[in-house]
Formats: C-alpha cells, sequence, structure tokens
C-alpha cells in the first residue's frame, strides 16, 4: 500500500484545524504520517496541537519558534525538513479544510490509471453561511500555463517521491526559488518545466474554506476580483513571473522569458500567444485585456 506524507502548515488554526486534522485521519484504503509546522502563533495553535495530537504515533512536529510570515514559506520550510524517504507520495494540506475520505485514494488511483507524477483538482470552495460553489481548474494544461498560473490550490497537490525529492533539492540549492510566494504555483511551475506529467481532476474531494485570511482564495465576488486586480497593477503578478522565470533557470523559452523584460512591445507579443499562457478562456481574456492597456 502507498504510504503518503501530509505536509501540514499551521498559523493561527486552532479555530478549524480539529475538522481538518481528522478528515486526513480519516482518508481510507492509504497510510499517512502527517507533518505539521506551526508558524510562530498568538492563539497557542502549537500548545493546542502538542497537547491533543502529540501521542498519536503518526503525527510529526517540526520544531516550533519561526516566524515564517506566509503559507508558502511555511510549506518550503517543510518540504526542506521533512524526510521523504519512506513515503511513495507527497500531500499539501491547509489547516482550515475537510477532506473526502477518499480524497488521497482517488488522487493515487488517478496518478496510476494517467502514468502521471503529480495530481491536483478542482475543489468546493464553501462559506459559514452555507454558501458553496466548485472552483474549476480542470481545464486542458497549455504551453506556458505554468508560468502564469499555478494547477489550482495548493490543498488538493499529491505528487510523487521522485518529484517531491528533485523539488526539494531544487528549494535547496536555489534559495531565490523560495522567494515565490505561492508554493503551489512554484511546485506546478517546476514540475512542468522539467516535463513532469500533471494530471488536474475535475471532480473535488474536498471542501475548501473561505474566510477573510485566506491568502488566495476563491475568486467568487466583486472585492476578490478587485483584490487580484490590484495585485496585478502593483506589478506583484508580473514579479512572481519573474521569479519563477530566474528560478527555473535552465528553462529558456524566448517567447516568455525575453518579452517580460520588454515592456509594452513584449506585452503585445505576449498578447499574440495569449492561448498560451493560460488555461481558462475568463482568465485568457482578461490577461489579455492587461497587457494590451498595459496593465500588466
Amino acid at each position: 500500500m502507498e504510504k503518503i506524507a501530509v505536509l501540514l502548515a499551521v498559523y493561527n488554526g486552532r479555530e478549524w484545524i480539529d475538522e481538518q486534522l481528522q478528515s486526513i485521519l480519516e482518508q481510507k484504503d492509504v497510510e499517512l504520517d502527517i507533518h505539521i509546522s506551526v508558524d510562530l502563533s498568538t492563539d497557542g495553535s502549537y500548545e493546542y496541537l502538542m497537547d491533543k495530537y502529540s501521542n498519536l504515533k503518526n503525527i510529526f512536529f517540526l520544531p516550533y519558534g519561526t516566524r515564517f510570515g506566509s503559507a508558502g514559506k511555511n510549506f518550503y520550510n517543510l518540504i526542506l525538513n521533512v524526510s521523504l524517504e519512506n513515503y511513495t507520495h507527497i500531500s499539501f494540506a491547509d489547516q482550515d479544510d475537510i477532506w473526502n475520505e477518499k480524497k488521497l485514494r482517488v488522487a493515487i488511483d488517478r496518478l496510476n490509471k494517467n502514468n502521471a507524477d503529480s495530481y491536483s483538482g478542482n475543489v468546493t470552495a464553501f462559506w459559514s453561511s452555507g454558501r458553496k460553489f466548485i472552483i474549476d481548474k480542470a481545464q486542458p494544461q497549455v504551453k506556458f500555463d505554468f508560468i502564469f498560473e499555478a494547477a489550482g490550490p495548493g490543498c488538493s497537490y499529491v505528487f510523487n517521491k521522485q518529484l517531491a525529492k528533485e523539488f526539494k533539492l531544487f528549494l535547496y540549492n536555489n534559495s531565490h526559488a523560495q522567494t515565490i510566494e505561492l508554493h503551489d504555483w512554484a511546485l506546478y511551475a517546476f514540475a512542468r518545466s522539467r516535463n513532469y506529467k500533471w494530471f488536474i481532476d475535475p471532480q473535488p474531494f474536498m471542501l475548501y474554506r473561505q474566510h477573510d485570511n485566506n491568502q488566495v482564495g476563491a475568486n467568487s465576488s466583486l472585492k476578490a476580483w478587485l483584490k487580484r486586480i490590484n495585485l496585478v497593477r502593483s506589478s506583484w503578478y508580473r514579479n512572481e513571473i519573474k521569479k519563477i522565470l530566474i528560478s527555473l533557470g535552465d528553462f529558456n523559452n524566448d517567447i516568455v522569458r525575453l518579452n517580460i523584460a520588454r515592456g509594452y512591445f513584449g506585452n503585445i507579443l505576449l498578447a499574440a500567444n495569449i492561448c498560451n499562457l493560460r488555461r481558462r478562456n475568463r482568465d485568457r481574456f482578461m490577461l489579455l485585456l492587461l497587457l494590451i492597456t498595459n496593465s500588466f
């Protein structure tokens, strides 16, 4: 049977962490260990988790006391400091979601069936009000989508040990890669640029909790849409793309690398290749608009 290392990043997570952990511990037909890294918190998360879960033989805690400052850096800490040798697969987990009991089993089966190295899937966003909807990230992958977007929420990712070990070495030897803010985007970009096969599942197997503290979350409201537009206009998005291109190093494609550095002329050349940059038509249209108005 496959054995999975679940990497769980926590920051001020007491409110919902029990639901998340319980749903992981109840996974069917897989063997798993949970490795928890708690960012320096103010709500007693570390003490609470140690008191309640440290007696379980398949839950392990990384040393506590460092202020990482973002989920991405906390996940990089997990990847770099958890030994992967005894596992066939690795999975990311957020602190506040709820997993279907077959989430990991389905992911492994999909990987095997499709001869793929990494899995991600659609998720069901949900709110305390009872509202739910599916976040659809399962459009066909295109040539350079990994430079411009992640495969979906990182909490849906499951990937094999070979990819995990190579990504770990990539992070270890490349401190610049650890400045990429979104770990899920960084992993997807690394995997695709190294020709690992990635499968995106249209069927959701987890509830993706939405609240004010989501680092990214669902793009489902005017407020969320404006937040993302402001990130783009502040050059955050373009700067993250540059970080990815620099970090990938030997990935060399003039369509992306050179045109990102050419200002408005480069934007127009990128716009001419828009169908190779994003998977979803709506996202292509928005990026195209930003490129041709020089707002990117």
